[in-house]
């Protein structure tokens, strides 16, 4: 779709090129969702294209996932062996049910800060103990855990004029054990709860509750719990009204399946590691 309103598009190459934000901004990154519709209230987009920034890095410790980081470009990472939990990218990036056109456009960053309930790139990062760097609008940088990014049904902690860097996954979260339970309505349906259990070498248990509510809920145990235990944890920690509703479900039946998906990866996560 046309952007009418558009009358300067900035390119900035370096961060002490970025502009002053003012409203009528709008940072441009894949822009699958900015040209999908009509955006009547901008003015001018900002391109980070030429920031170049590289998508995946390597480092010692962690995962280095650029905002700018393609869909494909993340699916299509090698990943070593040990990385036992590397299977949630490509299940995670399947969870988006798009063509390969939105893949090859789409950005990890985009769809974290559109911060949607059933966004798998906020799934995967806030399973995986990601943590995203963020460039303020006052120059300085902020440090934010993606379980707790994400406050609300579209809704963040970013400030007007703030811009999401990178998300940096630490690699001991990958050689972990996890499990992956997603579910729609419709067999191509939106998420309408998504979860990821992951196991660490003493048996503690995290589980993450994604799509089914309107925020990443994480849930942690310092052994493997009961199915009563995992049932009453849910029950007290995830209240009635964090439970996500639109055409894609129901909050009863959301909060069904969520019940029922975490019993699952406990059952599975409990028992022998596949080989």
């Amino acid at each position: 779709m046309d952007l009418n309103t558009i009358n300067e598009v900035a390119r900035p190459q370096t961060r002490e090129q970025l502009p002053v934000w003012t409203a009528g901004d709008a940072w441009l990154a894949g822009g699958t969702w900015l040209f999908s519709e009509p955006q009547v209230h901008l003015t001018r987009l900002i391109d980070l294209a030429d920031l170049k920034w590289p998508a995946l890095t390597i480092g010692d410790t962690e995962l280095t996932i650029a905002a700018t980081c393609t869909v494909a470009q993340l699916d299509a990472l090698a990943c070593p062996p040990e990385w036992i939990a590397s299977p949630l990218i490509n299940q995670c990036c399947r969870a988006f049910l798009a063509s390969f056109k939105i893949w090859k456009t789409a950005t990890v960053g985009g769809n974290i800060c559109m911060s949607l309930p059933a966004g798998p790139m906020t799934s995967l990062t806030s399973a995986l103990d990601g943590v995203a760097t963020i460039w303020k609008a006052d120059g300085s940088e902020q440090k934010v855990k993606i379980a707790d990014f994400v406050t609300g049904n579209n809704r963040n902690v970013l400030a007007s004029g703030d811009l999401l860097r990178q998300i940096d996954i630490p690699l001991a979260a990958l050689k972990r054990r996890v499990a992956f339970r997603q579910i729609s309505l419709t067999p191509v349906g939106r998420s309408a709860a998504l979860l990821i259990g992951s196991l660490t070498a003493d048996g503690a248990l995290a589980l993450t509750v994604t799509a089914s509510t309107v925020r990443p809920i994480r849930l942690s145990f310092a052994q493997m719990p009961s199915a009563k235990q995992l049932h009453a944890a849910i029950l007290q920690q995830i209240p009635d009204a964090l439970y996500h509703t639109d055409i894609h479900g129901k909050p009863a039946w959301r909060k069904h399946m969520t019940l029922r998906l975490a019993e699952e990866i406990r059952t599975e996560l409990q028992g022998p590691a596949r080989p």
